[in-house]
């Protein structure tokens, strides 16, 4: 057996990011750190930040005063933020910086009375926390659909007032789909001067693209509810290949590989390198001597920490002096260590 793995694959920088912030908190800070919703959607990710003193929840009331939260890579409302800080808690902002884009986006169009469509999927927690930065000033208003039909026939107040957003984890082909029927309909509407679908989420739906084209079965690892995951699952089976997502190597199943002579295998943005490793290792138990080939090229993108949690809201202090949290190499290379 031949197995095939795609680059880039596994943690973005904003992953890495978001989770280098629960570390560090916790080291800088000690346990307990609250975090609000997963800080990834990987619940190997969860678990192992769970052991070390982070405590999930799901409402800030759940929150002591005075406690550190962390708010997810998917980012929050502005209201969310609002009652953090009217309960003095003590903020550190994990958003990815590619969501907080959006964000920004969709305030700057509300204030100015510009009515909003924004794609995406209902129920998601970007998509939420989107929706809840746009303030309308006038008859502006916001508008979610998710598919061609939608967009064909959605009503707005005012075409020549318009503009659109994206969830940044959608498939690109997809959402290029919708843009066009937009378009089509509404021939002033605005975008952004770049497309909000990250970086990340490109490059991974290329690779996966390349990856059904080579190899005659693909696994994908990824949680049930991590959009860039489904949607890399959505497109291997878009190009005609056989496809399972899988959460770890012991959802693996045997009967699915038998007869076929190159495997794919490609996982999220929210999925650590070692759980990949683990599928490998899988397959290579069942058939020995299997060889790895790997193509393309990894992600070097970083992003900043924040500095500090934010002091506006007189916390209670915390056991030991509050400090900057201490700049980090990359959650990889923190692993290899």
């Amino acid at each position: 057996m031949h197995i095939v793995v795609a680059n880039p694959r596994g943690f973005c920088a904003g992953v890495e990011r978001a989770i280098l912030i629960v570390e560090r908190a916790l080291e800088d800070f000690g346990a307990p750190v609250y975090v609000r919703h997963e800080i990834v959607h990987n619940r190997h990710v969860v678990e192992s930040l769970r052991s070390r003193g982070a405590i999930f929840v799901d409402q800030l009331g759940d929150i002591p005063k005075g406690s550190l939260v962390i708010f997810s890579a998917h980012g929050v409302s502005r209201a969310v933020a609002e009652e953090a800080r009217e309960r003095g808690l003590r903020l550190l902002d994990a958003t990815c910086p590619l969501v907080t884009k959006v964000h920004l986006e969709v305030a700057r169009h509300g204030r100015a009375g510009r009515s909003v469509i924004l794609i995406g999927h209902r129920g998601h927690a970007e998509v939420e926390g989107t929706v809840g930065h746009f303030r309308p000033q006038g008859q502006a208003q916001l508008h979610l659909i998710a598919t061609e039909q939608e967009a064909r026939s959605l009503a707005v107040v005012d075409p020549g007032n318009l503009a659109y957003a994206t969830q940044t984890t959608l498939s690109v082909d997809d959402t290029a789909h919708i843009l066009a029927v937009l378009r089509q309909r509404f021939a002033a509407i605005q975008g952004p001067l770049r497309d909000d679908i990250c970086y990340a989420t490109q490059n991974r739906q290329n690779a996966a693209r390349e990856l059904a084209r080579r190899a005659q079965v693909v696994i994908v690892l990824g949680a049930p509810n991590s959009s860039n995951a489904l949607r890399l699952q959505e497109l291997v089976g878009q190009c005609g290949q056989p496809v399972h997502r899988v959460e770890s190597a012991a959802e693996v199943q045997r009967h699915w590989l038998v007869g076929q002579e190159v495997i794919g295998l490609t996982s999220g943005a929210s999925v650590p390198e070692l759980l990949v490793q683990g599928v490998i290792e899988r397959l290579r138990g069942w058939w020995p001597g299997s060889s790895v080939e790997s193509f393309g090229e990894p992600e070097r993108v970083v992003f900043k920490l924040p500095q500090e949690p934010r002091r506006e809201a007189r916390p209670v202090p915390l056991p030991h002096p509050a400090r900057a949290l201490r700049p980090a190499a990359s959650y990889a290379a923190k692993r290899a260590q």
